[in-house]
């Protein structure tokens, strides 16, 4: 199928392959979907270099990240090359335009990930990244209250606000900034108004690195590390219900839920009321202020170190490292039947699953923190339940349409 977009010529492969089967939305159902809110969707992502995240098998399989641009591609997608601290680089996608768009989820692309730079200056971020990522068992309406107090402090600091459901999850914040500062200084920044957010709601929120310390709501401020991309607003998000990562207004915020914010949702959402976030691009604000409250609050908090790795102060074992989070979780299941006394003393905050970035492609670990299992209880370290090297081979990327 060709599609013409923008002037262009764009390639449908297999567009009537099903991407979502509870909705039953066709690839070309979410192609449709991205040129309809592509206005939206292009001031997330234009010019922007992406990771391409692609489920060349639906959503019930594990995508595969690819940084690098195909090789073949049409003459029109830009690339930018984007060089890391390992030394390694790569060319990734720039999109330009709604062709770009539909070219991308071709791919297999179902949400979209962009970097917070564009590609005339890869070294300093146009973009703050905030990403209210809750531990298990918390609420939707603490995530809201933690929200409304990232706003504050934002806004006490001189930058604009822009709220967005995840469409997993959590919630997105993002605030337009001068291209003046070096990655390191924003993620600098973004810490700041983590620890500032949890020292107002210390009850709510936390911005403790590691993860089996956190209570309440992680602020994550390391999405603006130079390597992270965060879905961009009106991704389509792999969840069986087809959510969307959607843009709101600050006076939705209080009462949204994002079970409401489905593709076909947001669709009828738009073509009604079009992109709150149609004035972010006119909203750039500088990060001295916040750089002053970081140097105010002083050097964060270290954790521990022991020679060489770091010391443990949690009684964390081990549980699964499995290419799929249902074999994980399967590894979980035996493990509580074996030891169910200890299992019964378990938090929803006391499991940990990590989804950890691969060569190409996202595995799962489990961890068990058992600070609330007794002492006498607490099973020992044992052999994994499922043990997977995600560095057992490459998987090689490939190119053109799914």
């Amino acid at each position: 199928m060709i599609l013409e977009v923008a002037g262009r010529e764009v390639t449908v492969t297999n567009p009537d392959r099903v991407v979502f089967p509870a909705g039953g939305y066709t690839k070309l159902d979410l192609i449709r979907y991205y040129l309809a809110v592509a206005d939206g969707v292009l001031r997330g992502v234009a010019g922007r270099p992406m990771i391409l995240k692609r489920f060349v098998k639906g959503i019930d399989e594990e995508a595969f990240f690819q940084k690098r641009a195909p090789a073949k591609r049409p003459e029109w997608i830009e690339v930018a090359e984007l060089r890391y601290a390992s030394g390694t680089s790569a060319e990734e996608v720039v999109v330009r335009d709604a062709a770009g768009l539909a070219w991308v989820v071709n791919l297999g692309c179902v949400d979209l990930n962009p970097h917070p730079v564009r590609a005339e200056d890869l070294d300093r971020p146009d973009e703050l990244r905030i990403d209210l990522d809750p531990v298990p068992g918390v609420d939707w309406r603490q995530i809201v209250d933690v929200a409304l107090v990232a706003k504050e402090v934002l806004e006490d600091h001189g930058l604009v606000a822009w709220p967005k459901t995840s469409g997993s999850r959590g919630f997105h914040i993002y605030s337009r900034i001068h291209p003046q500062w070096t990655f390191s200084e924003v993620r600098l920044a973004a810490e700041a108004i983590a620890r500032e957010v949890a020292n107002r709601v210390p009850d709510l929120a936390t911005s403790r690195w590691w993860k089996e310390e956190r209570q309440g709501v992680f602020v994550d401020f390391n999405q603006n590390a130079k390597d992270r991309t965060v879905a961009s607003a009106y991704s389509v998000r792999p969840t069986p219900d087809a959510r969307v990562s959607t843009p709101l207004t600050w006076d939705e915020v209080p009462g949204c839920r994002p079970e409401r914010f489905t593709l076909p949702a947001v669709l009828d959402r738009y073509a009604q009321s079009g992109d709150p976030w149609r004035g972010i691009d006119d909203s750039a604000g500088s990060l001295a202020p916040v750089l002053d409250l970081a140097a105010r609050l002083g050097p964060p908090e270290k954790p521990p170190k022991g020679t060489g790795r770091r010391h443990q102060t949690l009684p964390l074992i081990e549980i699964a490292r499995a290419r799929t989070k249902e074999e994980a979780l399967a590894g979980l299941e035996r493990w509580r039947a074996r030891h169910p006394s200890a299992a019964a003393h378990l938090r929803p905050a006391d499991i940990l699953v990590d989804g950890m970035r691969g060569r190409s492609s996202v595995w799962y670990r489990i961890r068990v923190n058992l600070r609330h299992v007794p002492r006498a209880q607490r099973p020992p370290q044992e052999p994994l339940e499922v043990d997977y090297d995600p560095w057992a081979g490459a998987a090689g990327a490939r190119d053109g349409g799914t």
